[in-house]
């Protein structure tokens, strides 16, 4: 399932539609999957880095239409100045994507009739995994009541920021400028207006894409000062057919972070299942995350990964060096003053400098369900969590012994209940989940436990 990640389709934090056009278990495994943002086909992925009042948004892009037809409109706080908008590297979205998604795991029973079998070491494997050049300023249309605050060139983008005093004359204006306006769009640029917010726009500048040889748009990153720690996402709602899904890479100093105006609840995680799954990841995370997306009515923030920058374990993807930080944003790395010191924190290695705290938030939104933009705040929690979910082998050699035996007649209970999660965790047939489990085979038995074991494991 390809998809292209990088700069657009966060029609969530901006408008794309304004277009032209867990349990810690110390034993031996490795991981064989992962569910990153490739899984959904229009998964808008958003990287915030937040310290005090600072905010560095990195919005990744998934447009695959025409360049020329591209333009993005994001309700900022301020003015940005052009120091204060950047061109970001696609690979760092990647990277964050990568470190903190869900995963699957693989373990392997030891023999039980082995004695003094102690497990040396884990072993990991990752799976496959308009013009510019005018005056910055004041340029108006007086009768619209909008004002091009600024225009800059940045990389292969043509930036203006503007205000307006009314969502109609913004409408009006964006159109008379090319930008093809859905319908229901003027009723949900009133609240920004209202708030005395700004409107970053940005288009492709031909001539600087053609002249870089760029493959794809690149991600867009602006930083700004404010009291809000917020996410706009309504107007990625104005033409949407069905449910977005916007995943958040949220980078603060201190804990965990949160949404505050609706309920952030942890993915299920640390469940055993079937070890079939291993072969059909990518439709159980799908449908374990519809079916909790259902149970919690549609409008809650999963949190699907929780951990410090500093280290993982164990590790689907080795954590982001301190220059990969930069560029995602982190710009209290060489200030941990910016680091408030909490209490009862993890006692990590000593660091180079400031903490960096990852939390990964799975919004699956609609019109109905979330009429709010999201709202965050960090927390001092540094409780560490990831969906992980558990694969456990039997053991399928010779077991000469009572435990032996005993191993054996445990495992029709042991397969029986992880097929019962897994049809509890993804709605799907337990009937057909029991057709897939593996045979139960123990040769050296008795006839008459071989003949009750098979017919348990068919």
């Amino acid at each position: 399932m390809k998809l292209l990640r990088i700069v657009l389709t966060f029609l969530l934090v901006c408008f794309t539609s304004f277009v032209i056009a867990p349990k810690a278990w110390a034993f031996c495994g490795f991981y064989v999957a992962k569910a990153d943002s490739k899984l959904y086909n229009q998964a808008s992925q958003v990287a915030i880095a937040r310290a005090g009042n600072r905010t560095v948004l990195t919005m990744a892009n998934d447009y695959q239409g025409e360049v020329k037809d591209f333009a993005i409109v994001v309700p900022v706080p301020v003015v940005l100045k052009k120091e204060q908008i950047k061109v970001a590297e696609p690979k760092i979205i990647e990277r964050l994507d990568a470190f903190s998604a869900p995963r699957l795991v693989e373990y392997f029973d030891s023999n039980p009739c082995a004695r003094n079998n102690y497990l040396a070491e884990d072993r990991v494997m990752q799976a496959p995994f308009p013009a510019a050049g005018a005056s910055p300023r004041g340029f108006s249309n007086e009768s619209l009541g909008v004002t091009v605050e600024a225009r800059y060139t940045v990389g292969e983008y043509d930036i203006l920021i503007l205000s307006a005093r009314e969502s109609s004359g913004l409408e009006t204006w964006l159109i008379q400028n090319g930008y093809k306006i859905p319908k229901g769009a003027r009723d949900l640029l009133k609240p920004y207006i209202r708030q005395k917010l700004k409107f970053f726009v940005a288009k492709v500048n031909l001539k600087e894409f053609d002249q870089a040889g760029y493959q794809s748009l690149r991600p867009i990153q602006i930083s700004y000062e404010s009291p809000r720690f917020m996410l706009p996402i309504r107007l990625g709602m104005v033409n949407a057919k069905s449910a977005q899904d916007l995943i958040i890479y949220l980078l603060t100093p201190n804990g965990q972070a949160e949404v505050t105006n609706y309920r952030t609840v942890k993915v299920p995680s640390g469940s055993e299942i079937p070890v079939f799954v291993k072969n059909e990841f990518s439709d159980f995370y799908k449908a374990m995350f519809e079916t909790a997306y259902k149970r919690e009515d549609r409008k809650v923030a999963f949190m699907e990964y929780a951990w410090d920058m500093a280290s993982c374990d164990p590790c689907s993807a080795e954590p982001l060096t301190l220059e990969e930080l930069r560029q995602a944003g982190v710009f209290w790395l060489d200030n941990p003053a910016l680091s408030e010191t909490m209490p009862n924190r993890i006692i990590m290695p000593p660091r180079p400098s400031g903490s960096v705290f990852i939390t990964r938030l799975h919004v699956r939104y609609t019109r109905d369900k979330f009429p709010e933009d999201l709202m965050f705040q960090e927390t001092g929690n540094r409780e560490l969590f990831q969906g992980r979910y558990v694969l456990r082998h039997a053991f399928t050699g010779k077991m000469d012994c009572p435990a032996g035996r005993k191993y054996v007649r445990s495992l029709p209970r042991r397969l029986e209940k992880e097929a019962q999660t897994l049809a509890n965790l993804t709605g799907w047939n337990i009937r057909d989940i029991r057709k897939k489990l593996p045979q139960i085979q123990a040769q050296w038995l008795p006839w008459w436990e071989r003949l009750w074991l098979g017919g348990v494991g068919r």
